[in-house]
């Protein structure tokens, strides 16, 4: 705790949500807010800034589930894990002091997630937003390629941690069908295998086998059939970008050349 209260301080957190429970629990044990909570790899201290490390406690990290969902509903805790996903600077302090909001208000009825009007909400209310924009559209914009052995892959660049947001609705659509969904900014892969659960793991690189020869002609046929459709006469690249923002396009077969099995580079390592 700070005995200095106009010194800065910053909190350093692993960057899971539960380091993030964890990093609220702190401010309470330490009686202080911080100015700044984020994770080792992007943060930017101040001048003269107190900084403070904050160890994953699975067990502090609980009795904040717990105390949020008593205070204030399990629907109020998923919009804090949805945010807590979000690669926004802001996430991290919005999310510890929205709960702090939370937990000290006295009404019984308070609905905190509903009250856009106190800017510690607002705030929350506006990342969530981003983050479930960027969930829907990776439901629509994921493409999936058939590889040797049955399974089914798809790669993102996505701007927030979406996987674990994403994998329940494939699951259902994939039924008993394998799939790997990779996010190479974030190294994650969900992983599906048939089984009632899927799992998340942690890897910076992956390993995939060739795709098959079906998909092969499949993404041959599908490319052409795009160019061929394409009318030039209504060609619109301003509305197809606001439409298909062009982030997007890299993991997309209609908008990337052919790439035969034979010239694709394999990554080093595997999940």
């Amino acid at each position: 705790m700070l005995d200095d209260a106009t010194q800065s301080c910053a909190y350093l957190y692993d960057g899971t949500p539960e380091g993030l429970l964890c990093a609220v629990f702190e401010t309470y044990v330490r009686h202080e807010i911080p100015d700044d909570i984020a994770t080792p790899h992007t943060f930017q201290p101040r001048l003269d800034q107190f900084i403070h490390t904050v160890e994953t406690n699975l067990a502090h990290a609980e009795r904040v589930r717990r105390g949020i969902i008593k205070k204030a509903g399990y629907d109020t805790f998923l919009h804090i894990l949805r945010v807590s996903l979000s690669d926004d600077p802001a996430a991290p302090l919005a999310v510890c002091k929205f709960i702090r909001h939370t937990m000290h208000n006295e009404s019984s009825t308070y609905h905190a997630i509903n009250d856009l009007m106190h800017p510690d909400v607002a705030e929350l209310f506006r990342i969530h937003r981003l983050v479930m924009n960027e969930r829907h559209h990776y439901l629509e914009f994921l493409r999936f390629e058939e590889l040797e052995g049955s399974v089914w892959f798809a790669q993102c660049s996505p701007r927030a941690k979406i996987v674990p947001l994403v994998m329940d609705w494939f699951v259902e659509r994939f039924n008993v069908q394998p799939f790997i969904i990779f996010d190479d900014v974030h190294h994650q892969a969900g992983i599906y295998d048939g089984d009632p659960s899927w799992r998340l793991v942690q890897s910076d690189t992956i390993t995939i086998p060739d795709r098959t020869a079906q998909e092969e002609d499949m993404q041959y046929a599908w490319k052409l059939f795009y160019d061929t459709l394409a009318n030039e006469a209504r060609y619109n690249p301003e509305l197809r970008r606001q439409l298909l923002p062009q982030r997007f396009w890299n993991h997309m077969p209609e908008f990337t050349e052919h790439i035969p099995n034979k010239l694709r580079k394999p990554s080093s390592s595997s999940i």
